[in-house]
């Protein structure tokens, strides 16, 4: 009788035997399927490009990369936190315990940037991102807005040293600041663009939330108030003496929070622009100025 292939007992045996990356490619896939990964066919293929590289064989050390990602996954650790980094934009931005991962949702922050403020784009503009994060926005922004300077602002001491990083690895730190700052308290200042992606999960949801965002993004950049909308009430407070005559703030918002941001905005002399979707179809980024300004061109 023909023995059984381990590989068939434990398709990880493929990493080791063979050397093959196609064969790896498969088994992975194969391995998180079985974890339980929803994307396991895209999650190999961005596992063997990173860590093993596109040659036609495997050597030990990818082999053991590989088999040492694998075990993390299965331990619950998201792809992209076990990467270290994620793209944003085109960008790559190095990720941090005190920063959320970029999520392609709130490039329709960016998008909707551009499309008001297209015929400033060679202007030097002064832009603040209020909870910087990765600096992700910001650092997208400036990529885009050549001419003009930026101020990250962040509560995380981690999130600003990540910031910084990125702003290098993308070549923008020359135009980059990053300030220690409770919101906009540490600013001085008005702005062309003030972006924001703040904490917007109410806080009795974020226990239910997938353990892949409760485990492993920080309490600090989710966590919204009883409603979700306490960054959204100071914000609110805030904005009418940030923006320069012509400004613009475009704000990320939760599922169903677009009624509520609005009237919050409105009520302090702020007017709707726009209501931007992502490709979802949810309401993901909503565009305000000064009610008492005319509206850039």
């Amino acid at each position: 009788m023909t023995e059984p292939s381990p590989i068939a007992d434990d398709p990880v045996a493929a990493l080791f035997e063979g050397g093959e990356t196609a064969s790896a490619r498969k088994a992975l896939a194969l391995a998180l399927r079985r974890a339980g990964s929803r994307e396991a066919v895209f999650e190999a293929r961005i596992l063997i490009e990173d860590l093993a590289g596109e040659g036609p064989q495997l050597d030990a050390e990818a082999a053991a990369r590989l088999r040492e990602a694998l075990d993390r996954r299965r331990e619950g650790v998201p792809l992209w936190r076990l990467l270290g980094a994620r793209e944003f934009w085109g960008l790559s931005f190095a990720l941090s315990p005190g920063t959320l991962e970029p999520r392609p949702d709130s490039e329709t922050l960016i998008e909707a940037a551009l499309a008001h403020l297209a015929t400033r784009r060679d202007e030097p503009l002064a832009l603040l991102d209020l909870g910087t994060g990765t600096g992700c926005l910001l650092i997208a922004a400036l990529s885009e807005f050549p001419q003009a300077k930026g101020t990250g602002v962040d509560l995380s001491q981690d999130a600003l040293a990540t910031a910084r990083r990125n702003a290098e690895r993308n070549g923008v730190a020359a135009r980059a600041t990053f300030l220690h700052s409770d919101w906009d308290t540490a600013v001085s200042g008005r702005f062309d663009l003030v972006l924001s992606n703040p904490p917007y999960i109410p806080s009795p949801e974020i226990a239910g939330l997938d353990a892949a965002v409760r485990e492993h993004d920080p309490l600090l950049a989710l966590d919204g108030g009883t409603d979700g909308l306490d960054a959204y009430r100071l914000l609110a407070r805030r904005l009418p003496a940030l923006l320069a005559p012509g400004g613009l703030a475009v704000i990320e918002i939760g599922a169903g929070q677009a009624g509520d941001v609005v009237a919050l905005m409105t009520a302090e002399g702020l007017a709707h622009v726009e209501s931007r979707r992502d490709l979802g179809g949810h309401e993901r980024a909503l565009v305000f100025r000064d009610a008492g300004l005319s509206s850039p061109a």
